[in-house]
């Protein structure tokens, strides 16, 4: 039997066919998953990968919420247990970045932006999927690399990701003994965004280890933050 047999999941941030989210995704599909693809907007590249991924019976559904509103993480937990009944695994992996800018530049609307949908819709999600009472569930959060060098010109972004990393014990000492909640660094990755990727892991990188961090086989895994980077952390200043 697949791993994630009979397993309900909600990916975040799925809706970009190269990005992280799509890669998840894949993954829990192979591995057995019925999966609930989110995106921002219901743009053809979020349905298109539903329609991929909805083969040999694969159940892949697709949802739209804007995080923004403080009522949309709510909305989207109840849309996958009206679809499908139950939900086991929430993978938080939505992000809200914009261009560099330096930190003279932040305006408190970016910061206030970066924290709704980063922070707040997280913990909202989180709460909420909580609420709805998963037995052996499990969490994982999306965090970046601050914590392994300075990121100056992405105060916003990595502040509010900074924050994900920060309240993952405290998240996977609430949920306990019903989830696990783990927090990942994907590192830099290779998503279609730049020219520039030496050094850059795949989509497929990351994918890998949080299909492992919601599998049968972690159980005994929580509260952690985990890097999946290939080692650049250990080339960061």
């Amino acid at each position: 039997m697949a791993p994630l047999s009979g397993r309900v999941a909600l990916v975040t941030g799925a809706g970009r066919r190269a990005g992280i989210g799509a890669a998840i995704a894949r993954r829990l599909v192979a591995d057995g998953a019925t999966v609930l693809l989110h995106g921002s907007e219901p743009t053809d590249e979020l349905r298109g990968l539903a329609m991929d991924l909805a083969v040999d019976g694969a159940r892949v559904a697709t949802a739209r919420a804007d995080f923004v509103d403080p009522a949309a993480p709510g909305a989207l937990v109840q849309e996958a247990l009206d679809q499908f009944g139950h939900l086991d695994i929430l993978i938080a992996n939505h992000a809200r970045s914009v261009p560099w800018e330096p930190f003279a530049a932040v305006t408190a609307e970016e910061i206030d932006l970066s924290y709704a949908v980063n922070t707040r819709a997280t913990l909202l999600l989180v709460r909420e999927y909580a609420a709805a009472g998963p037995a052996n569930g499990r969490v994982v959060l999306m965090t970046s690399g601050q914590q392994h060098g300075p990121m100056p010109l992405e105060i916003p972004y990595a502040s509010s990701k900074a924050a994900l990393a920060g309240i993952t014990l405290s998240l996977a000492a609430a949920l306990a003994p019903h989830a696990t909640v783990n927090c990942v660094n994907p590192g830099p990755t290779d998503t279609g965004w730049t020219t520039e990727t030496e050094g850059f892991g795949r989509p497929e990188d990351a994918a890998r280890l949080i299909a492992w961090l919601v599998g049968p086989e972690a159980g005994w895994v929580t509260g952690q933050v985990i890097s999946s980077d290939g080692g650049f952390s250990l080339t960061r200043p």
